[in-house]
């Protein structure tokens, strides 16, 4: 039992019926089994119960009614542990033939073991954990200004998207019709690159925009007088953005001196995700850039004003609902099980 609470890829059902079982002999009662193991009180009552009456044939599930199976439990487990722990020769993942050729089972059998267990071999995700040392008290500084902003005060989240390019295609875009979608030419041409700079009023979903040829702490310096100039003067402003050497040059911080009503709170590392103006960004690109074409910078950067003043025209604010906890507690779950496994 102690072997299977230990497996760190496969069979995970069975593993955590087995440490449910392991922390029982211990002596812990079903509520601090399930905070230990993040699960449902119900589940480690139904596990203990079943140990119990049962001992260790419980831990396995119960036949259904219906049809007889015709793929054996070992067959299963072949299967889950050759996805999880192998690649094939010729492949980076498997596919439901090649594991099929592989185990010796039909192409239908491995797509329903995979389905049954949320095996998904042809996907993969991105993700990147930041090493910012300061990680754990910048998200609380920055959660705590989304779902408790400070009175008298306006909180803008601040970023820079560069390097906008302004592209036209090599031939004319063809209309959709029926049947038929728009299409593009694969090629383009380059007439030039905008940088905006926008802050997002979390209160309001307003946003306001700056468009310069460049990035560099000049062009930040002007937005912040930009934002000196919108935001009324009886209010504090609060900036959100992130750790570009931009914003931190000696410049800024004489500037910031002399405006003491600006406050800076900087993301972690690694973490644009915490900062709501990314929100504004994405939807920027998929609603406006990614299919426009532009034979100059003069025109992209005339649509993307044109954009900032549609949103604003009916701003919406992005709702913050995670609590800091909420943010950190599954980061530290994640950290202690890839340690545990020795990934």
């Amino acid at each position: 039992m102690e072997s299977w609470a230990r497996r760190g890829k496969s069979a995970q059902a069975l593993a955590q019926r087995s440490r449910i079982v392991l922390a029982a002999a211990e002596g812990l009662n079903n509520s601090e089994i399930a905070r230990r193991l993040a699960i449902d009180v119900s589940t480690a009552r139904k596990w203990r119960s079943r140990f119990a009456s049962d001992r260790v044939d419980g831990l396995v599930d119960e036949p259904r009614p219906g049809r007889p199976r015709t793929v054996t439990d070992a067959e299963v487990e072949e299967v889950i542990i050759r996805t999880l722990e192998s690649t094939p020769k010729d492949a980076a993942h498997w596919s439901t033939r090649s594991m099929a050729a592989e185990v010796g089972l039909s192409q239908t059998a491995v797509s329903r073991i995979w389905r049954a267990f949320g095996l998904q071999p042809h996907r993969q995700q991105t993700w990147k954990l930041s090493k910012d040392p300061l990680f754990v008290a910048k998200v609380r500084d920055v959660v705590g200004l989304y779902l408790d902003p400070p009175e008298r005060a306006v909180v803008l989240c601040v970023d820079e998207k560069s390097q906008i390019q302004a592209l036209d295609r090599t031939a004319p875009i063809l209309p959709m019709l029926p049947g038929t979608p728009a299409r593009a030419t694969h090629d383009y041409k380059r007439a030039g690159t905008s940088s905006l700079y926008a802050a997002l009023d979390i209160t309001t979903g307003k946003v306001i925009g700056s468009l310069h040829a460049r990035h560099r702490a000049v062009e930040f310096k002007k937005f912040l007088t930009t934002l000196d100039r919108e935001v009324p003067t009886d209010l504090d402003v609060h900036l959100i953005l992130d750790n570009a050497s931009t914003h931190k040059t000696p410049a800024i911080q004489r500037w910031l001196a002399a405006h003491p009503r600006f406050v800076l709170h900087f993301t972690p590392t690694s973490s644009s995700w915490l900062n709501l103006v990314e929100h504004c960004f994405s939807e920027l690109t998929n609603k406006k850039l990614k299919r426009g074409t532009h034979r100059s910078v003069q025109e992209l950067n005339h649509d993307i004003r044109a954009w900032i003043d549609t949103w604003n025209e009916s701003p919406r604010p992005f709702a913050w609902t995670k609590t800091a906890d909420q943010i950190l507690q599954p980061i530290a779950r994640y950290c202690e099980r890839i340690n545990d496994s020795r990934h």
